[in-house]
């Protein structure tokens, strides 16, 4: 009975947003609790691969969020190679508007929080904070709703969140790169040239591949950029077909995926949601720093994903995703406000004073509970399920 229950629970869509939640629920419990000092150690503790002297020294939770997460974003990687080449987003056309909203979705926000803080020299610097989209809570929440929405949502969504999570990266490499190390990004370019070789020869062995995307995550890491890049761009060499007609990218995703939605991603919660509450109190919230945080996630990525989907879309410039209404357009809109684990990121290389981190924690925990709540309200109440049972409230059937 136990048995039957567990696989069906890893069998319903949401399994992996309900594994999520509750990763981040226990991680906020334990740092909040008389474990924390030990949940601090643990993840403090250094982890080094080193020969010779020469290698990797980094704490437990840099391996988590620079190599675990670069599987993550492996992943979508694949997934979205997947949707251009043969899916949803094969129609160039079809990359357009959630490549649009993504970018709306990021000057909105910094225009929110720049709005607050500009006379602020101590705080301007995270004006990035709110611009980024958290892909796991995001995805998390929408498996909640289920098949309550249209699949092309989901993959307008994911594209969103991928091309948002990628421009923060950029935006990272740009402006909060302390010290950009050119040789090693030159370095990186071998085994992308020699992985780009394998995918035209169309090789159906891909462990050479999958090794060459190991060391060019490690030049990557060493130069300063955020080593996730690596794993995109090492998805992006898979062949979709080999030589023989069979899909390597296919196989690995399968294989993958699992992984992923089970471990990784709640693992990277845990680790990263463990926000430290003592102190503060609900009149913080107000302060220039958390406030420019929440409305920049709340309104600011409302407004811009809505807003430029809306715009596109009414202009004649692209095409709503099919199946979609525009109240689920805007809980995908609200979704895509969870900044959580990278804006946090985002915040920790904005700042080195713990009181002004304590702010960003706020500001981002506050704007990404809200932002999800009222996108999983709007795609529930705006489902078609939802749909049926206020029209059957609303019109009673006559009474025999």
């Amino acid at each position: 009975m136990l048995l039957r229950a567990i696989d069906r629970f890893f069998g319903h869509e949401a399994s992996g947003g309900i594994l999520l939640m509750l990763a981040a629920v226990a991680a906020m419990i334990v740092a909040n609790s008389g474990l924390s000092g030990a949940y601090e150690s643990v993840l403090g503790s250094y982890l080094a691969v080193t020969l010779n002297g020469e290698g990797l020294e980094k704490p437990l939770i840099l391996w988590i969020n620079d190599g675990l997460m670069a599987i993550f974003f492996f992943l979508i990687g694949l997934e979205l190679k997947r949707e251009l080449l043969e899916g949803k987003l094969k129609n160039p056309s079809d990359v357009v508007l959630p490549g649009m909203a993504a970018v709306g979705g990021m000057v909105l926000p910094a225009a929110f929080f720049l709005m607050l803080n500009w006379g602020n020299p101590a705080t301007v610097n995270g004006w990035a904070i709110p611009a980024a989209t958290d892909i796991a809570f995001a995805l998390g929440v929408l498996a909640l709703v289920g098949d309550r929405v249209p699949s092309s949502l989901k993959v307008f969504l994911l594209t969103l969140a991928i091309l948002d999570d990628m421009g923060a990266i950029l935006i990272i490499a740009l402006f909060y790169t302390a010290e950009l190390k050119v040789d090693y990004l030159f370095l990186a370019l071998i085994p992308a040239a020699l992985m780009f070789w394998l995918n035209q020869k169309r090789v159906h062995r891909v462990a050479p591949i999958l090794m060459l995307g190991v060391v060019m995550w490690f030049f990557v890491l060493k130069s300063g950029v955020h080593a996730t890049l690596a794993g995109v761009l090492t998805a992006f060499f898979i062949p979709l077909k080999d030589k023989w007609g069979k899909s390597p990218l296919h196989s690995i995703e399968h294989g993958l995926s699992p992984y992923v939605l089970y471990f990784i991603i709640p693992v990277f919660a845990f680790a990263n949601a463990g926000v430290v509450l003592t102190g503060m109190s609900f009149g913080d919230l107000f302060a220039p720093l958390p406030l420019g945080i929440a409305l920049g996630l709340i309104l600011g990525k409302q407004i811009g994903v809505f807003g430029i989907t809306w715009a596109m879309v009414k202009m004649g410039l692209a095409r709503m995703p099919h199946g979609a209404t525009w109240a689920q357009i805007y809980g995908v809109a609200c979704l895509a406000g969870i900044g959580f684990t990278m804006s946090l990121f985002i915040g920790s290389l904005s700042y080195d004073d713990s009181a002004l981190m304590n702010q960003v924690r706020l500001g981002v925990l506050s704007g990404s509970i809200i932002s999800g709540v009222l996108g999983y309200a709007a795609l529930m109440l705006s489902s078609p399920a939802a749909a049926e049972e206020t029209e059957a409230e609303a019109d009673p059937a006559p009474a025999e």
